[in-house]
């Protein structure tokens, strides 16, 4: 048996609207499903506005490029977080300022923000890790104090709710992500969601080269963002399964919970109060005093088993890119769960025997001793 650290759903509706797409000829980035696409979301979201692209650094990116973000200025991005967020800032001539992660649900440490704001500060960049929102009603008190800019990375988190409200509205923006592994999928594809006529203007002509209103007229720097029709049919098709999704994932989580929960030295991700975690990934932290091998045998072990999966990202003061901006700057926390995190199989497409498999197989190397 394999077992594959993500497979997805693909609906019979978006088959068919892909089906439509090709046959009709409307493949590239015109075409009803793009539309389409951006007015459903933007009506499950609330939003005024929603703006395909290509994906969801993209969505970042053209994010902070609407609010004039540029060199000399700054933005606060959790330190542990996947390479998109803070990159579509490097991407700006912008300086990433990274703030350590929660130890229980990853999210950036709303309590160490503070420290980290000075008048160069220009925007909050909330990442809701592996599906789990961050403390918005904090970042928004902060935000608000010192006059900045919220733009949300919702890529892990469709239909993640913080007391009761979609995580990717608080902000000035919602950005996702439709890469493969995500709850929606377009195979590759982002979104943009803003209520402000004028962000999503200038959003849409980012996205589209900077077109003037005359064609082939470019009246600004642009870039070539746009999702193809293909994409959005796509689309159209899953987000009309994103409760059924989500819940998919809720059982996963519970499953998972239930048959790990008396596993000493594995610890299970944590939902605070007043959350609906959409759990993207399951993500496991591996405490190897307790559990008696590391993240890493671990990870080997289940490899040589058929069961895939993944190490969680990286901190900042591992990555040779940033070496030059952080100096000397650690970040504990961040640096603890990258080295000893991993997930488990969490696609859409699990069964209950595979997580039952899944679960035997780690129960298994934590009863034998000669593993340590």
């Amino acid at each position: 048996m394999f077992i594959p650290v993500n497979e997805p759903l693909i609906s019979q509706e978006a088959k068919e609207n892909i089906k439509e797409a090709v046959e009709t000829g409307w493949i590239s980035s015109s075409g009803k499903f793009v539309n389409q696409f951006e007015e459903n979301f933007a009506k499950m979201y609330g939003s005024k506005h929603a703006i395909t692209v290509t994906n969801g650094t993209a969505a970042l990116h053209a994010a902070l490029l609407s609010l004039g973000i540029t060199k000399g200025d700054e933005v606060i991005v959790p330190a542990f977080t996947m390479a998109a967020s803070w990159m579509s800032v490097l991407c700006t001539g912008a300086k990433p300022i990274f703030v350590d992660c929660e130890l229980d649900t990853y999210n950036i440490d709303v309590a160490k923000i503070e420290e980290k704001i000075t008048n160069k500060i220009k925007v909050i960049m909330p990442v809701h890790i592996y599906g789990h929102p961050c403390e918005m009603e904090r970042i928004q008190e902060i935000a608000n104090k010192y006059n900045l800019f919220i733009i949300e990375d919702a890529a892990e988190a469709h239909g993640a709710l913080y007391r009761g409200q979609l995580a990717g509205t608080f902000g000035d923006f919602g950005c996702f992500s439709f890469y493969g592994n995500k709850i929606i999928t377009t195979g590759e594809g982002g979104m943009i969601i803003t209520n402000s006529d004028e962000l999503a203007n200038k959003c849409r002509k980012l996205k589209d080269l900077h077109h003037s209103e005359k064609r082939f007229i470019h009246d600004g720097v642009g870039y070539n963002y746009r999702m193809t029709n293909m994409q959005a049919a796509i689309g159209c098709g899953e987000l009309l399964h994103l409760e059924e999704y989500v819940k998919k994932k809720e059982w996963m989580a519970g499953l998972y919970n239930k048959l790990l929960s008396d596993v000493s030295g594995i610890i299970l991700p944590k939902t605070k109060e007043n959350i609906r975690n959409v759990y993207w990934m399951y993500a496991i932290v591996v405490d190897k005093n307790k559990f008696g091998i590391s993240r890493d045998e671990l990870r080997s072990v289940l490899k040589e088993q058929g069961v895939d999966t993944r190490d969680f990202f990286y901190s900042p003061e591992d990555q040779p890119v940033l070496s030059s901006l952080l100096g000397d700057e650690k970040f504990t926390n961040t640096k603890y769960i990258a080295e000893n995190g991993l997930y488990l199989p969490s696609g859409l497409a699990i069964t209950e025997e595979q997580i039952k498999y899944v679960c035997e197989k780690i129960k298994s190397v934590s009863s034998h001793s000669f593993y340590v």
